[in-house]
C-alpha cells in the first residue's frame, strides 16, 4: 500500500484554488476510481493517463486498487489540467520517480495518449494565485502554458513538452534540471484604428475624448452611416496604456475563456458582442460558472452595437455590474465572483428605420413605432450612461471637402493628462467618484452650480443623472486643466446629456 500527493490548481472565478490530488496503491481487485467532485472531463484521464504511461515506456499498476482523491471534495474540478498530476501521482506511488521532490511544486496539463503535455486555459489565473498564497512552490505547466503563465515575474515557472521530460528530472537521485519557461518574445502590437480616420463629427470626437478622459460610459445616437461603429472603435486607442497589475488582471481573465493573445498584452481590450448575446454570455453564467462579455472586456472597453436589438433582460443585467464593477454569479449549488470593470459604449439608430433627425433622408416611421423602438431601453439603464449625444449625417459633399481630423496620438496626450489629473487628486478615474469624494473634489463655482440645478430642475433629473453630469464637467475641466469647474464646462456637460429626442431621460 502507498500513496502520494500532488499539488495542482481547480479554477474557481478569476481565483485558482488550490487542489490536492492523492492518490492511493492497493492491494485488491484492480480498479481506477477518481472521487472529489470530478466533471466528466476529469474522469476521462483515467483513459488518457493510462494510455499516456504505456505509450511513454512506463509502468502502469494494472493489478493494484487505485483510488484518486481530488481535495477538496466540494470544490467543482473541470477539464483536462488533472491529467499531469494524476499520473505523476500513479508514478510516485508505484515507485517510479521520487515523490519527496513533487512537494515543491504545483502542475497542471492535459495528455495526449503519447504522453504530450498540452496547453491547459487559465494558466495566468494559476500564477497569480500562486503569487497571492507565497508558498514558495515551482509551477509546472506545459510549454505554452507556461510561456503565459511566466508573464508574473514573481512566480518561477517550469516547462515540459513531455511526460518524459518530467520523469527523467524526478528520478531518484537525478541531477537533470527541469528548464525555467520564459515569456515569449512579443510581436509588434497591431495598430488600433486612428481617430484621423474620421473626417467631420467634432461634437461626436469631442465627447469620445472626454469618455476616455473620465472613463465615462458613452450613448452615440444616429442614423445609419454616420461613423458611430468607427467612433467606437477609436476609444480604445484614446485610453492609457495599463499599468503591471491591471494588464496581469486583463490577461488572467481572458486567458480562463483561452483568448489570452501576448501581441496585445499591455492594451485595452475591446469587446463588440452581436446584439443575439444573451444575459449569461454578457454577464456570465453556466455551470461550471465562466466569465461573460462584461468580465472578459476588463480594464477596456464593452461596445454594444444596435443597442435596442439586445434583449432587454440582458441589457439589465447590465445595470449592478456597472455601478459595483464586478458580477456575482449565484446557483444553488455555488456562487461565482468576477470582476466586471469595463467602460461602455453602446450606439444605436433613432428609429426603426433609422433616419429620423436625417436632413438627407425623410424618416418614415410613425411616432408610436419611433416610442415602442426607444422605448426598449428602460430608463434606469438610460440613466447610467453618463453621456448621450447625437451623431448627425454629414453629406458626401461635406465630407469630401474635410480636412484630415486630428490623430488618436494627439488626443491620447491629453486624455493621459488628464487622467493623471485624477489619479494625483482622487486616487481614481471621475467615473468612479463616490458621491461623498464627488462633493469634495467637484468643485464647481456658483455660476456652475447655478446652472446644474437649474438643468437638473428642468430636466426632472434624478440624483443619478445630477452626479453624473457633474463628473463629466469634473473631465472636461481636467482636459482644460482647470482647478474649478466653470459654467461653460458645466454646460457642455450638461449638453452631452440631451438623451434621446433631445431630453435627458
Amino acid at each position: 500500500m502507498s500513496l502520494a500527493i500532488v499539488h495542482s490548481r481547480s479554477l474557481d472565478g478569476l481565483a485558482a484554488a488550490a487542489v490536492t490530488v492523492e492518490v492511493h496503491l492497493a492491494n485488491g481487485l484492480p480498479s481506477f476510481t477518481l472521487v472529489g467532485l470530478a466533471d466528466t472531463e476529469v474522469k476521462e484521464a483515467r483513459e488518457r493517463v493510462r494510455a499516456a504511461l504505456q505509450n511513454s515506456g512506463l509502468s502502469f499498476p494494472h493489478n493494484k486498487k487505485i483510488i484518486v482523491n481530488l481535495a477538496p471534495a466540494e470544490l467543482p474540478k473541470e477539464g483536462g489540467r488533472f491529467d499531469l498530476p494524476i499520473a505523476l501521482g500513479l508514478l510516485a506511488a508505484s515507485g517510479q520517480i521520487d515523490g519527496s521532490k513533487l512537494d515543491q511544486l504545483e502542475c497542471a496539463g492535459e495528455l495526449s495518449l503519447a504522453g504530450e503535455l498540452r496547453p491547459v486555459r487559465g494558466a495566468l489565473a494559476m500564477s497569480l494565485a500562486l503569487k497571492r498564497d507565497g508558498s514558495g512552490r515551482l509551477l509546472v505547466l506545459p510549454m505554452l502554458s507556461a510561456a503565459e503563465a511566466a508573464l508574473v515575474a514573481e512566480v518561477p515557472v517550469l516547462q515540459a513538452g513531455h511526460l518524459l521530460d518530467l520523469v527523467a528530472a524526478l528520478q531518484p537521485g537525478s541531477e537533470q534540471p527541469l528548464v525555467f519557461a520564459q515569456p515569449s518574445a512579443r510581436a509588434a502590437a497591431p495598430a488600433l484604428p486612428d481617430l484621423r480616420d474620421i473626417k467631420g463629427q467634432a461634437g461626436a470626437k469631442r465627447a469620445l475624448e472626454i469618455a476616455a478622459a473620465g472613463q465615462h460610459s458613452l450613448l452615440l445616437v444616429g442614423p445609419p452611416g454616420t461613423g458611430k461603429s468607427m467612433l467606437a472603435q477609436r476609444l480604445a486607442g484614446l485610453l492609457p496604456p495599463l499599468d503591471n497589475d491591471a494588464a496581469l488582471e486583463s490577461a488572467a481573465m481572458l486567458s480562463l475563456a483561452g483568448q489570452f493573445d501576448l501581441a496585445r498584452w499591455g492594451q485595452r481590450v475591446m469587446r463588440s458582442p452581436h446584439h443575439s448575446a444573451s444575459s449569461v454570455a454578457l454577464v456570465g453564467g453556466g455551470s461550471p460558472p465562466r466569465p461573460g462579455e462584461i468580465s472578459l472586456a476588463l480594464h477596456g472597453v464593452l461596445f454594444l452595437d444596435e443597442l435596442p436589438e439586445f434583449n432587454r433582460a440582458a441589457l439589465e443585467a447590465l445595470r449592478e455590474p456597472m455601478e459595483s464593477g464586478q458580477i456575482l454569479i449565484s446557483r444553488a449549488a455555488r456562487q461565482a465572483l468576477f470582476p466586471a470593470s469595463f467602460q461602455l459604449i453602446a450606439a444605436m439608430n433613432p428609429c426603426p428605420c433609422g433616419h429620423l433627425g436625417n436632413p438627407l433622408r425623410a424618416c418614415r416611421c410613425t411616432p408610436d413605432q419611433v416610442a415602442r423602438y426607444q422605448g426598449r431601453l428602460s430608463g434606469p439603464f438610460l440613466d447610467r450612461l453618463d453621456l448621450q449625444i447625437e451623431v448627425p449625417m454629414v453629406a458626401p459633399s461635406a465630407l469630401a471637402a474635410a480636412a484630415d481630423g486630428e490623430p488618436s496620438s494627439s488626443v491620447a496626450l491629453r486624455v493621459a493628462a488628464a487622467r493623471e489629473r485624477q489619479l494625483a487628486r482622487q486616487g481614481c478615474s471621475n467615473a468612479l467618484l463616490p458621491p461623498q469624494a464627488l462633493d469634495q473634489h467637484g468643485l464647481p463655482d456658483k455660476a456652475a452650480m447655478d446652472l446644474l440645478l437649474k438643468a437638473a430642475a428642468r430636466l426632472a433629473w434624478s440624483g443619478r443623472s445630477y452626479h453624473r453630469v457633474l463628473r463629466v464637467a469634473r473631465s472636461i475641466a481636467d482636459l482644460a486643466g482647470s482647478r474649478e469647474i466653470g459654467a461653460a464646462q458645466m454646460a457642455e456637460a450638461v449638453q452631452l446629456r440631451r438623451g434621446l429626442g433631445g431630453a435627458s431621460p
